[in-house]
């Protein structure tokens, strides 16, 4: 069962509508979905929220703490609320996932991704689930940091979003535990 839902972005109206801020934007959309609002809580420097999927009591939280010490607040949190490790999902966004795919992921290293980088290093721990927004690649290593700082074109806006609306579509099964069917789901697409 999953009752902590992690998305991962930057602070601040600059970053709100870029790549590296999918996270964040899923967790918004669900949210309005469900009718529910963040607060900021300083203890865990992130904005929370909390809301019932399917009748499972689930906590979102977007870290205010910008993307490389999102760890500190995912590793508050779970110690506060005693959640385990493998009852947290982080939602991210993906390099290696072409704009439009989403999939999950049970486990693994960060690939590369500083907020993923800083949440296992705080938790001492990589079996937290992973739901991946593809974003695709700049196909040059060097463009990455810019690359994922600026807000997609409409057309990968619009693939990003779709991928986000099958995920969307896919979490209340994740919180129920039921996270091969939402992978056989996502993954088939």
């Amino acid at each position: 069962m999953i009752n902590f839902i992690v998305g991962l972005g930057n602070p601040g109206s600059e970053y709100q509508k870029t790549r590296h801020n999918a996270g964040f934007l899923l967790l918004d959309q669900l949210a309005d979905r469900e009718g529910v609002r963040f607060a900021y809580e300083s203890r865990f420097k992130a904005d929370v929220a909390k809301c019932v999927l399917d009748k499972v009591p689930v906590y979102l939280i977007k870290p205010q703490t910008f993307m490389n010490k999102s760890g500190l607040s995912v590793s508050a949190f779970a110690s506060y609320y005693d959640i385990a490790v493998d009852q947290i999902l982080v939602v991210h966004d993906e390099l290696d996932l072409e704009a439009g795919v989403v999939r999950i992921k049970k486990d693994g290293g960060h690939g590369g991704h500083n907020g993923l980088r800083d949440i296992i290093q705080q938790l001492g721990s990589k079996v937290f689930n992973r739901l991946r927004i593809g974003i695709g690649h700049p196909g040059d290593r060097n463009k990455v940091t810019q690359y994922v700082l600026k807000a997609p074109p409409k057309q990968d806006a619009d693939l990003i979003q779709s991928a986000m609306d099958r995920a969307l579509h896919e979490i209340p099964l994740l919180c129920q535990g039921e996270i091969e069917k939402a992978m056989r789901n996502l993954h088939s697409d």
